[in-house]
């Protein structure tokens, strides 16, 4: 990870690197004013290279240029608009953090620096950034596939256990408004057996594909009568594509769908602890205009349900973003 420290008083900017380096951050840059760190940034040029940063610690009172006006400068900059920006403000000034917080802004920390406050913050603020690169990489993983979809044979459209639509067709149809114009409310059901695979080894194949078909058919059902578009993953997974669906809603039809899967009765495997199979359900709602973001519903959506079944399962998670 490569950090960078800028304050303009040399005493402060040496007690954050201490801090840092005492921490394991071996590679720490210091800059003494924010032209010099827009510089070290090289802020503003028209290139696409990688970002040389991994997270900016940004002292907020500093001459000729605060560190408002550079954090806004570096999140004009493309290349930092995820990168993990870290105030550093005294406590008699904590009325400009409301500024920093709308220049871009993830999080602030205040004089005199703390070294287990720092640390803590810069932790948590580099998690949060590998988990959104993570997600990142799987959705342009998405676009990939959708680049090439055109290519595949009809018959690879449908799921052989469930008959919905495979989930890849899903991820298709959720990107396809990126070409109409306007932003509007989208909803991404998850939904997934809880211990399912207990049961796949308890029972074999076969009768795995048929408890998918008897809660596909439910789920194809209800479905039906708001203009979902269902699609399955191979793994058993059931994803529904809701435009329009309020996040009120959401949250109710994921209701219905795990009232309606243990009222199906499906006998559960043995060793479950429970004599029916259920399903955890999470509901995703946000406002998007890009395909990107229909994505993002997506693989929230993935995330919090397997969340759901880690917390016990049979339950709705729902989620606004």
């Amino acid at each position: 990870m490569r950090l960078l420290v800028v304050d303009d008083v040399e005493d402060s900017r040496d007690i954050t690197e201490a801090a840092l380096l005492s921490s394991g951050y071996t590679n720490v840059v210091t800059a003494g004013s924010a032209w010099e760190a827009l510089k070290t940034l090289d802020v503003g040029r028209t290139v696409d290279a990688t970002p040389s940063f991994d997270l900016i610690l940004l002292d907020i009172i500093m001459p000729d240029m605060d560190g408002i006006e550079a954090c806004a400068r570096i999140r004009a900059d493309h290349r930092y608009a995820d990168i993990p920006i870290i105030m550093v403000t005294s406590l008699d000034d904590m009325g400009s953090l409301a500024n920093a917080f709308v220049a871009g802004a993830n999080d602030y920390v205040t004089k005199p620096i703390n070294r287990i406050e720092v640390v803590a913050r810069v932790r948590s603020a580099l998690k949060l950034k590998s988990e959104l690169e993570r997600r990142q990489e799987r959705e342009r993983e998405l676009l990939a596939f959708l680049s090439s979809w055109g290519d595949r044979r009809a018959n690879l459209w449908i799921d052989e256990a469930t008959g919905l639509f495979v989930g890849e067709v899903a991820e298709a149809y959720i990107t396809a408004g990126a070409r109409y114009p306007g932003e509007e409310v989208v909803s991404v059901i998850a939904l997934e057996l809880d211990r399912f695979e207990d049961y796949r080894s308890a029972h074999g194949e076969s009768a795995s594909h048929g408890v998918l078909a008897q809660v596909a058919r439910a789920v194809r059902g209800l479905a039906a009568t708001v203009g979902i578009i269902p699609a399955a993953y191979r793994n058993g997974m059931i994803i529904l594509i809701a435009p329009e669906l309020s996040a009120t809603s959401a949250r109710q039809l994921g209701e219905t769908l795990c009232t309606t899967i243990s009222r199906l009765r499906l006998p559960a495997s043995d060793s479950s602890g429970c004599d029916r199979v259920t399903a955890s359900v999470a509901a995703v709602t946000g406002r998007v205009k890009r395909g990107i973001d229909r994505i993002h519903l997506l693989t929230q959506a993935i995330a919090k349900v397997q969340d759901a079944i880690a917390a016990g399962g049979n339950r709705v998670l729902a989620l606004s973003v």
